[in-house]
């Protein structure tokens, strides 16, 4: 089965203090576009007090040449209002969630608890369904917390089964909030989901040390998971992870890693190097 790669700009940019000119994020996921990822993480619609860097969302996709590419185009949205925002924008494919197993996170990332989130999913999924569009809900927090909450992998089982059997969602990317995944969590996290949802497609949104990346992707592969989210060079990530060095996964090693396994995943390696290249116009 053919991996999908999906690139998150979004999450490698949403960060940066100094604001990246319309122009140039444009641009930038221009050059994305061109490559064969399966979905562009490009934008959010959410509060610009919350996340400033993406006040240009609506500008930057309005600048996005579509026309030759195949890429689905995925905005975040923490609610019903940014939901219907984003609804008007026939280009948009994918709207994703955050949605956190930790109590405490979700207040601070959404300003609501699970039970009102699981209400804007609600929500957001009516939106997607009446707009011809698909809802990919991230469970945060899925490998671990730390803020001394009751944490289990069951928890993030139990979850995912509430939100698509009781919502429809079948699409659920497995996130690791503070790179804490490991091998020892992540095979019987994925072989567990997979195995207890199949009508769910799971995903895998890790981040990584510089040193780890590769035993995380060969232990999410292995235990069945085709559905992979990067940044390339790692931009990004959780503030909230403990080493410094830790970011999102690398977009450039698992499409190294793949390669060399020799399994499919659309990219065309000479204009991801265009788009390396590129992305030093937006992060220096």
């Amino acid at each position: 089965m053919e991996i999908k790669l999906i690139e998150c700009p979004r999450d490698a940019m949403q960060g940066m203090k100094d604001f990246v000119p319309t122009e140039t994020k444009a641009a930038y996921i221009n050059s994305l576009l061109k490559v064969g990822f399966h979905t562009i993480d490009f934008g959010s619609f959410v509060s610009p007090k919350a996340i400033p860097q993406l006040r240009d969302t609506a500008e930057v996709l309005a600048a996005l040449d579509l026309s030759n590419s195949e890429s689905k185009l995925l905005a975040i949205v923490a609610n019903k209002r940014g939901a219907v925002d984003a609804c008007e924008f026939e280009e948009i494919d994918c709207l994703g969630f955050p949605f956190s197993i930790s109590e405490t996170f979700q207040q601070r990332n959404t300003n609501s608890s699970i039970e009102e989130s699981l209400s804007r999913v609600e929500e957001i999924q009516a939106l997607c369904m009446k707009h011809s569009k698909k809802a990919v809900i991230y469970i945060s927090m899925a490998f671990g917390n730390p803020y001394g909450e009751h944490w289990h992998p069951d928890i993030a089982i139990q979850w995912s089964e509430r939100l698509h059997k009781d919502l429809e969602i079948d699409i659920i990317a497995l996130s690791d909030t503070i790179g804490v995944s490991a091998p020892e969590n992540i095979t019987p996290m994925f072989q567990s989901v997979i195995k207890e949802l199949p009508g769910v497609e799971f995903g895998a949104h890790l981040h990584t040390t510089p040193t780890t990346w590769e035993e995380k992707v060969e232990a999410t592969y292995d235990a069945g998971c085709r559905r992979f989210d990067g940044a390339i060079k790692g931009f990004g990530g959780c503030p909230m992870a403990k080493d410094e060095l830790t970011g999102n996964m690398p977009t450039e090693s698992m499409v190294e890693w793949f390669g060399t396994k020799k399994i499919p995943t659309r990219v065309d390696r000479d204009l991801f190097e265009l788009a390396m290249n590129q992305s030093a116009n937006v992060f220096g």
